[in-house]
């Protein structure tokens, strides 16, 4: 088992990616932390996996929050004893054209996206660098190359590559790996509430003619979360059944 002994805790993981991931963590050994705003969808998740795998500490938590990001990583840290993986997922979306775009779209979805991820990376690193030890994997998406719609989403996806990087930079030298995943079109509840033919243009637009899986990103994340990652730090892998060498489409007018 690739995560065996390693403690994992995922923001967003009451649903959808990462849900998933933190499905694929526990089939590989880890004990997982499920952290999400909804905290039914946390409760269900977790007692899935204690009941087919083993340790699960559901935790309710808006990663928008820098104290709630803060007490997240300290709960899961008093439970289990340390920390070993995050993987920042949580995220929401707000469309619109950039002139009908309010003030509170755009604040609403860099907080969670955005600066979610660094609230909860920043919780996080100090307990990694005591250990000597951490993997943080950022779930950007495709969006950062642009989407008609979703000049916000776009602006929080590409942020979060930036600060991958730099993140990336800083902690190598205290044996911490930084990286992120780009997803393309993934069959979640969310894209389900979207408009159907933003599905359709987006699988006929990717050069393997399909949609995703959220397994499909969960396989990628466990890759990047297990010792196979070694020599990998400060990257942006792209799930995305090719889109991601196409141009940019308008997928919704």
């Amino acid at each position: 088992m690739r995560l065996r002994g390693r403690v994992a805790l995922i923001t967003g993981g009451g649903s959808g990616i990462g849900e998933a991931i933190c499905r694929r963590f526990a089939e590989e050994g880890a004990t997982v932390v499920v952290a999400d705003i909804n905290g039914d969808g946390a409760e269900r998740v977790a007692a899935d996996i204690r009941e087919q795998y083993g340790e699960a500490l559901p935790l309710r938590v808006d990663v928008s929050s820098a104290t709630e990001a803060q007490n997240a990583v300290e709960k899961a840290v008093a439970h289990f004893g340390r920390l070993d993986i995050l993987v920042n997922n949580a995220g929401i979306v707000a469309d619109s054209r950039l002139t009908e775009m309010t003030p509170e779209m755009w604040s609403r979805v860099i907080a969670v996206d955005l600066k979610g991820v660094i609230y909860m990376t920043r919780a996080a690193v100090p307990v990694m660098i005591r250990q000597g030890y951490g993997k943080i994997i950022n779930i950007s998406s495709r969006a950062l190359l642009g989407n008609f719609g979703q000049t916000n989403y776009s602006a929080a996806k590409a942020g979060i590559i930036g600060f991958t990087r730099s993140v990336a930079i800083e902690l190598g030298r205290h044996g911490i790996w930084v990286n992120a995943i780009a997803p393309g079109y993934i069959d979640t509840p969310m894209t389900r509430a979207a408009d159907p033919r933003v599905a359709e243009r987006a699988v006929a637009a990717a050069p393997l003619g399909r949609g995703g899986t959220p397994r499909d990103v969960a396989n990628v994340a466990l890759f990047l979360a297990s010792d196979e990652s070694a020599f990998i730090t400060g990257q942006c892998l792209f799930v995305c059944g090719g889109r991601s060498i196409r141009g940019a489409l308008e997928l919704w007018s």
